[in-house]
């Protein structure tokens, strides 16, 4: 599913659940355990899960198995000259690399399709022209949340920033606009952004899938030298 919404350079892998481990293989680096030792089996599985995809993705790059481990902001800590992401929800568990002279960053995010799990989150995290949008969304299809779209796109917008920048980005320093017709949004950055390649960042393009009971948000920065010319 998540090739559905990042195309090549990124290299990806997704699982629809946790898949045992080959026979005398390791399913995580001893320093991965360690962070997982006292949690309860659910989120064991959901952070061995999306490892394992994580290196499925990588072998693919010709990357060898290596610790993945949580960095500033949480952020994973990828090989030298790989950038990437990592998502998990439930039922799912994904992640797309790419080598960084092709890609500068990359953000993803599964969510459930469901309304979101708090009453009054969407003011949290919706600018008033978003919540005017979403409405407008509802009534063109109510068949998908997209309160949690929202939610989702936000997600993978923060997720190709932090990598850029070191820095948060709140709900309400991104603009997202959601296109229901080619399956894309824009997120338009309403602070300064980084600069990438010689240029100002100004915002983000991604796409977003949905089926299976889940919704999918991705971003993708390309390296200046893969860009389109004009």
């Amino acid at each position: 599913m998540i090739g559905a919404v990042l195309r090549a350079p990124a290299v990806t892998a997704d699982a629809f659940a946790d898949a045992p481990e080959p026979s005398g293989a390791a399913p995580l680096f001893p320093a991965e355990a360690a962070l997982v030792a006292g949690a309860v089996a659910a989120r064991r599985a959901e952070f061995t899960g999306v490892r394992a995809c994580a290196r499925a993705a990588l072998d693919r790059l010709g990357v060898a198995p290596a610790p993945l481990l949580p960095g500033p902001g949480g952020a994973p800590v990828w090989p030298d000259g790989i950038v990437g992401s990592l998502t998990h929800c439930r039922g799912y568990r994904g992640a797309a690399v790419a080598r960084a002279g092709e890609l500068r960053t990359i953000g993803c995010d599964a969510e459930p399709d469901e309304p979101l799990p708090r009453p009054g989150m969407l003011d949290m995290i919706a600018l008033p022209v978003e919540r005017a949008q979403l409405r407008a969304l509802r009534l063109r299809d109510p068949s998908i949340c997209w309160d949690r779209l929202l939610f989702s796109a936000k997600e993978s917008v923060y997720k190709a920033w932090y990598p850029l920048t070191g820095r948060w980005l709140d709900f309400e320093e991104a603009a997202v606009t959601l296109d229901p017709k080619t399956r894309t949004f824009r997120a338009e950055l309403l602070v300064p952004g980084p600069e990438v390649d010689g240029r100002a960042l100004t915002g983000f393009d991604g796409r977003w899938a949905a089926g299976r009971g889940l919704l999918l948000t991705a971003v993708a920065v390309p390296a200046a030298a893969v860009l389109p010319a004009g």
